[in-house]
């Protein structure tokens, strides 16, 4: 990897991070039910990562800095695992197994859908 290659994996990631960040801290979400911002986080890069493979981008620095800078930092896996954990630690059985379903499920139809609307608009 070269140091352009480098450069632009950081620039991606670090507008990962920060925007992640931003949306922790100031985007809260209730719609019947709490949605925690980690969850948030998880169905908008979904839906990023839909269209990103939509497009299918074949540019090995467009790969860098979107699909590996960007949304490895904006997505927030080991964040949800961390929830998952606490659920346990406090016995919430019923709550892991919601939140579980809940991101996963809607995280694979945030990616459907930005997919989709895509190629529709493409």
């Amino acid at each position: 990897m070269d140091i352009s290659s480098i450069i632009i994996l950081l620039f991606g990631s670090t507008f990962g991070l920060i925007l992640r960040m931003f949306i922790q801290n100031y985007l809260r979400l209730n719609v019947g039910f709490h949605i925690e911002s980690t969850a948030i986080v998880n169905f908008i890069a979904s839906f990023f990562l839909g269209i990103l493979v939509a497009l299918n981008f074949m540019n090995n620095n467009i790969l860098l800095l979107f699909y590996i800078g960007f949304l490895g930092c904006f997505s927030t896996f080991t964040s949800f695992v961390y929830q998952l954990f606490i659920l346990l630690k406090k016995k919430k059985f019923m709550l892991i197994f919601f939140h579980y379903f809940e991101v996963i499920l809607l995280s694979f139809i945030s990616f459907y859908l930005g997919y989709y609307l895509t190629l529709v608009l493409k």
